[in-house]
């Protein structure tokens, strides 16, 4: 077990957190956190991008997602953030558990970190997916309690 840093490239500007990315490979830091609801989608895929090109794994924080996804008669349900995310680009989200403090409903939890990680999702309003989905060859995000 090894006890690591996620440097935190988020900024004002998609160009500030490309220049904190660099630093971050110069320091050989090996993985980078962003907040991509606070920092923006197009933003996040450049970073994603980046990240890809030059080796680094890009940590997807999702700070701000409570006031967007927890309120339940005019909120986006996280489901819907996490599919954005996985166009926009990431290597981890950290997506929650059904326990503790990031807890949530266990079979919509369960049916969000597939839709995150798997390329073919069959329907399930149990597990809140309403349309069987296929993301084809795009790359996945892996859900992650860090």
């Amino acid at each position: 077990e090894v006890k690591g840093h996620y440097l935190n490239a988020t900024a004002a500007t998609a160009e500030e957190m490309l220049k904190r990315a660099q630093c971050a490979k110069e320091f050989g830091v090996p993985i980078i956190m962003h907040d991509y609801l606070t920092g923006g989608f197009t933003a996040n895929t450049s970073l994603a991008l980046y990240c890809r090109d030059h080796g680094l794994l890009l940590h997807i924080h999702r700070a701000m997602h409570a006031v967007i996804d927890r309120q339940r008669n005019h909120g986006i349900h996280f489901r819907v953030l996490a599919k954005a995310l996985r166009m926009s680009g990431g290597d981890h989200l950290h997506s929650g558990t059904v326990v503790g403090k990031l807890e949530g409903e266990r079979e919509v939890t369960l049916g969000f970190v597939d839709l995150m990680r798997d390329d073919y999702v069959e329907k399930d309003r149990s597990r809140g997916i309403y349309f069987t989905q296929d993301w084809c060859s795009m790359p996945g995000v892996m859900p992650v309690a860090s």
